[in-house]
C-alpha cells in the first residue's frame, strides 16, 4: 500500500473551505487504497473560537484517515497581531518538521498545503533531506493577498524573505497543484517553476452538498470565512436598499476575523432586522441552509490580486441547486459564464442589489441557473474526481526515486 502525509493547517472540526476540502481529498484517497495521514495543528481557526490545547500531540483515526494532531501556537483573539499570527504560521510546521525527521520512511510522498506559506518547510525538507518525494499544493497568492490587504509592506524584509522561500520550494517540488488556470499563470510569470503545474481545483463533495428538499425563504446567504477578503459589507448595504420592496433577510453563516467589525456595522446602520449571524453551524446543516436560500453569495473586494480565486462556497451553491452573485473578475466571473450559474456585479451595493433583484423577480430564471449549476460541478468539479488524479501522481511518483 502506497502512504501519503498530508500536512495541512485546517482540518475538521473548524470550518474553513480548507479544511473540508483536506477532509474529503484525505477521505476520497483512502477509498480508493491509499494509506492517508493528515497532520495538523489542534483546531485554531478561526482565531479565539477554539480552547487553547497543550497537549505535544494526539492521534485519532478518522473514517479511514489517520489524524496527527501537533501543538502549535493558539491566538486567543479574532484579529490577531503580527507576532501572534506568526507564531501561529511558524511553530506547527516547525513541529511537524521535527517529527518528520523521524517518520519520513513512512510515507512514499508529502503533500503540504499553503496558505500559509510556511507548511512548505516540512516538505522542503522532506524532498531534499529525506529523499521524499513532494506535492506542493497552492490555494492562493498569499504573499500578494497579504500585500493587499495591509498586513504585509511591500519590498520589507518579511516579504522577500517570504518570496525567496516561496522559489526555493517552486523550484524543488516533484509536482505543483494550483486551483485555477490563472493562479497557475501568475505563479509561472513571478517564479521559476521547476515541477509540471497540475490543475486540482477546490472543487465540492456532491454527495454531501445537494439540492435539500426545503420550502425557500426569502433570504440570501454566505456561507464561509468572515475574512478581509469578503466584500460583505457592500451585500448588507444592498439588502439595505432592496428591503423597501423585497423583505430579504441575509444569512452570514461562518466566522471570522471581521466578524465583530461587520456585527458593529450592521447595529449602527440599523440592519439587524435583515442581516443575521448564525455564526458557525454544524457542517451538517449547510446543505439545507444553502438550498432553502434563493442565491448564494461569494463577494471577492475589486483587488487584482484576488482575480485568480474561485471560492469554494461558490461550488457549495451551485451543488445545492441555487444561482450564485458573485463580485471579482477572473476566474470567479469566468465560473459564472462558463456554469451558466450565477451572474457577476460590480463592488457597489447599487450593482449587487440589481444583481439580485434581476435573479429574485424571476423565478423560472434562478430555477434553471441552480440546475445548471449542480450538473457543471458534477460534471467538472467533484473531489472524487480530483482525488483520482492525485492518486495517479502520487503512484507515478512511488515508482521513481526523488
Amino acid at each position: 500500500m502506497k502512504r501519503v502525509l498530508i500536512v495541512s493547517q485546517h482540518f475538521p472540526p473548524e470550518r474553513s473551505g480548507n479544511a473540508s476540502r483536506i477532509y474529503d481529498t484525505a477521505q476520497h484517497l483512502a477509498k480508493l487504497g491509499l494509506g492517508v495521514t493528515v497532520v495538523a495543528p489542534h483546531p485554531t481557526f478561526p482565531t479565539g473560537t477554539f480552547p487553547r490545547v497543550w497537549k505535544p500531540s494526539e492521534r485519532t483515526t478518522v473514517d479511514g484517515i489517520e489524524v496527527l494532531r501537533l501543538w502549535g501556537w493558539q491566538p486567543n483573539v479574532r484579529d490577531p497581531g503580527f507576532v501572534s499570527r506568526m507564531l501561529y504560521y511558524l511553530v506547527f510546521p516547525l513541529h511537524v518538521l521535527l517529527r518528520l525527521i523521524f517518520t519520513a520512511g513512512r510515507y512514499d510522498a508529502v503533500i503540504t498545503s499553503t496558505p500559509p506559506l510556511f507548511t512548505g518547510i516540512p516538505g522542503y525538507v522532506a524532498k531534499r533531506l529525506l529523499g521524499r518525494r513532494w506535492i506542493l499544493d497552492i490555494r492562493d497568492l498569499w504573499i500578494d493577498a497579504s500585500i493587499s490587504l495591509g498586513f504585509v509592506r511591500e519590498g520589507s524584509l518579511y516579504e522577500r524573505m517570504s518570496r525567496r522561500f516561496e522559489q526555493m520550494c517552486l523550484a524543488h517540488a516533484d509536482l505543483v497543484g494550483v486551483t485555477t488556470t490563472e493562479l497557475g499563470r501568475r505563479i509561472a510569470s513571478q517564479y521559476r517553476v521547476a515541477a509540471p503545474m497540475e490543475l486540482m481545483p477546490n472543487g465540492v463533495n456532491t454527495e454531501f452538498f445537494y439540492p435539500v428538499s426545503a420550502e425557500k425563504k426569502r433570504q440570501i446567504i454566505y456561507a464561509g470565512n468572515v475574512g478581509h477578503a469578503q466584500d460583505l459589507e457592500k451585500v448588507a448595504l444592498a439588502v439595505k436598499a432592496m428591503n423597501g420592496k423585497y423583505n430579504l433577510k441575509f444569512l452570514i453563516v461562518g466566522d471570522g476575523d471581521i466578524r465583530g467589525q461587520l456585527e458593529q456595522m450592521v447595529r449602527t446602520e440599523d440592519m439587524t432586522d435583515w442581516v443575521l449571524f448564525p455564526g458557525v453551524v454544524p457542517r451538517e446543516e449547510i446543505p439545507k441552509l444553502l438550498s432553502e436560500s434563493l442565491v448564494g453569495i461569494a463577494p471577492l473586494k475589486k483587488m487584482a490580486n484576488l482575480e485568480y480565486a474561485a471560492p469554494t462556497k461558490a461550488y457549495e451553491y451551485m451543488a445545492c441547486g441555487i444561482p450564485f452573485v458573485g463580485c471579482g473578475a477572473g476566474e470567479i466571473a469566468h465560473l459564472a459564464r462558463d456554469s451558466g450559474a450565477g451572474l457577476i456585479a460590480d463592488n457597489t451595493p447599487e450593482s449587487i442589489a440589481l444583481a439580485l433583484a434581476t435573479l429574485i423577480d424571476d423565478p423560472a430564471m434562478m430555477e434553471s441557473m441552480g440546475q445548471k449549476g449542480r450538473e457543471y460541478v458534477q460534471k467538472k468539479y467533484d473531489r472524487r474526481t480530483v482525488a483520482r488524479k492525485l492518486k495517479q501522481h502520487i503512484e507515478r511518483m512511488a515508482w521513481t526515486s526523488a
